[in-house]
């Protein structure tokens, strides 16, 4: 009996393991995906916007919650004078949630 308390005590941990990679390789996405959006709008070249994509993505490793990235975007909309709005940014986040979740799991 104690045998299979143990098996689904560790199966409940790589679920929950394999659960929380799968959450953070999805936020990682929708944060490019959220910086190639707003790099299009900013109307910049190829180049500058895989360099943006990286840096939106990397905003979020300081704090959890999107937080951090917004602060990050507004401030570049800002200086750039860009009129996207901060209630496009989130819509825009709300719908690439859904985008980058089924895009990581189709690659798993």
């Amino acid at each position: 009996m104690a045998d299979v308390m143990n098996d689904r005590e560790k199966g409940e941990e790589l679920k929950y393991q394999m659960d929380q990679e799968l959450q953070f390789k999805a936020e990682a996405r929708r944060n490019k995906l959220l910086g190639l959006w707003l790099a299009g709008e900013f109307g910049m070249g190829p180049a500058e916007t895989e360099e943006y994509a990286k840096e939106v993505v990397v905003a979020d490793l300081d704090e959890p919650g999107i937080e951090d990235v917004m602060r990050k975007v507004m401030a570049d909309i800002a200086d750039r004078g860009a009129a996207v709005t901060e209630d496009q940014v989130r819509a825009k986040i709300k719908e690439l949630d859904s985008v980058a979740i089924r895009q990581v799991k189709d690659e798993a």
